[in-house]
């Protein structure tokens, strides 16, 4: 599904990313951790297309296609989803709106027709439970006056509306409480297909506790220094980085 080869990646001419490899397949969860500053948002932000990091070298694939020859929007009507580490506020906007504006744009792209507001409101409503959201969220801004908590419950409510066949999440377990912890990795679980993939970017094992890894990946510098299975987690939350970065 995703094929990164040897992956050097910039910002404001600092290298940040120094040569990624990465093999993700449907069907799998990968876990990529790692202490702050060795380029996990980074890569996140680079598969999204955010244009403030410059890709130097490197190939990246996603579904046959060459994802660094496509625009952020046409990487998300192929399927990728990045879940933000922090969610941005869209005042005035709310939460249906955009949830069945976004919904029927993917729509387009694939040359149906959009969504009744019957099938629409059915579907949310479906989804909103996988989150454990309350309806009244629906008629609110999005990500206005929301918790953190709430914030990462829209995200992963989004995903689950949209449904990607990549899913990125940039630490969604930051900020969150073992209650908000626990839905939000719940939903993601309960997500989860043959068909699609996840990469969950996080510092800490305890996301790892609900969202079991089948790959775990230690990022440090700039390079996967390490891959294992979920034990590596484990090992990770026992004895921290050192043991790696040092060997």
């Amino acid at each position: 599904m995703l094929s990164i080869k040897d992956l050097h990646a910039s910002v404001n001419g600092k290298e940040i990313l120094k040569g990624i490899n990465l093999t993700v397949n449907a069907g799998e969860v990968h876990a990529i951790m790692g202490p702050n500053g060795s380029g996990k948002s980074t890569l996140s932000s680079v598969l999204a297309g955010k244009e403030t990091f410059e890709v130097t070298s490197g190939e990246v694939t996603f579904m046959g296609r060459n994802l660094l020859e496509m625009s952020p929007e046409e990487r998300s009507w192929a399927g990728i989803f990045l879940g933000f580490q922090y969610p941005i506020e869209i005042p005035g906007v709310t939460n249906v709106n955009f949830m069945k504006s976004a919904l029927n744009e993917h729509r387009r792209q694939k040359g149906l027709e959009p969504i009744s507001s019957a099938e629409f409101l059915k579907l949310m409503r479906e989804k909103m439970a996988v989150v454990e959201m309350n309806s009244s969220f629906s008629s609110r801004g999005v990500n206005v006056g929301f918790s953190g908590g709430e914030k990462k419950r829209n995200e992963i409510f989004q995903m689950a509306m949209l449904e990607p066949k990549l899913a990125i999440l940039d630490e969604t377990d930051s900020g969150l409480d073992v209650d908000a912890l626990r839905i939000v990795a719940t939903g993601v679980t309960k997500l989860k297909r043959p068909d699609n993939a996840t990469i969950v970017i996080t510092h800490y094992q305890r996301l790892l506790d609900y969202i079991v890894p089948d790959v775990v990946h230690v990022l440090y510098n700039g390079r996967i220094i390490k891959t294992a299975g979920k034990e590596l987690a484990l090992e990770v939350e026992k004895r921290g980085y050192d043991w790696l970065i040092n060997a």
